[in-house]
């Protein structure tokens, strides 16, 4: 059985690692390549960092996270923020990342997902969804989930996938920095329509949404931040306590 994987996430702004609820009320919670390693020393499987700050130099801002993420970690990591061209991903793999995460340029032009496959293989190609519950459905937000759009998660995942997704990355709008537990039934949708892995976001609180995720949610991978960040929970615990439940995971 393929083990499930522990990935902590770091929201970077202007070079710090940022944290808020809801998407917004942002505050600090440390240096990201320091974190990295430490998760990486605690036996986190991959990082993923999303570079939010608003800046034209995006490329070499990325590049430069990159290279200095891969001289100091062991683990796969994926990279993000204002990824929109072929161009991008090549300077960033080039820099050392072993995926990318692309999010608002994939709705904007769907084409660049099969571009991207296309160029550098699907395995390479994370598109990250940010969803809410509105009325009678999931609402595909872009700019950080603060732009509605009239992309439904189910249809969008679904064409992604199609076009060459490697993985999906799917944030709860409603649960993110809530502490209230994953959204494990839009999860579990997902997981099976799709073929390809999901990793769940938003919500992480406990030890035990951990293992409803896993178990209820169907996910291949839970991602998290503040319970991470702000130490509420050690990655090497929350293994054990995996595995003590009958979930696959790398010890």
């Amino acid at each position: 059985m393929v083990a499930k994987r522990i990935i902590p996430c770091l929201d970077i702004k202007d070079g710090r690692t940022v944290k808020g609820v809801n998407f917004v009320n942002l505050r600090d919670a440390g240096d990201p390549v320091e974190l990295g390693r430490l998760y990486s020393e605690q036996g986190a499987d991959e990082l993923v960092f999303l570079d939010i700050t608003a800046t034209h130099e995006k490329r070499k801002t990325l590049a430069a996270l990159a290279r200095d993420i891969a001289r100091n970690l062991s683990i796969p990591f994926t990279i993000g923020g204002g990824i929109s061209s072929v161009e991008d991903v090549h300077v960033l793999l080039e820099s050392g990342a072993d995926k990318i995460s692309i999010n608002s340029a994939a709705v904007k032009n769907p084409d660049l997902i099969d571009e991207l496959a296309l160029n550098f293989g699907s395995q390479f190609v994370v598109v990250a969804i940010d969803a809410k519950w509105t009325e009678e459905d999931w609402t595909v937000f872009l700019s950080g989930g603060r732009v509605p759009t009239e992309r439904r998660l189910m249809e969008w995942a679904r064409e992604c996938q199609e076009r060459g997704a490697g993985e999906i990355l799917f944030t709860s709008m409603d649960h993110d920095g809530t502490k209230a537990g994953f959204a494990c039934e839009a999860l579990s949708d997902l997981s099976e329509q799709l073929s390809i892995p999901i990793i769940a976001s938003g919500g992480a609180g406990t030890e035990a949404h951990f293992l409803d995720v896993f178990t209820e949610g169907k996910a291949d991978a839970a991602l998290a931040a503040s319970i991470f960040h702000f130490r509420e929970i050690a990655i090497p615990d929350l293994k054990h306590y995996l595995s003590d439940h009958g979930v696959p995971v790398r010890l």
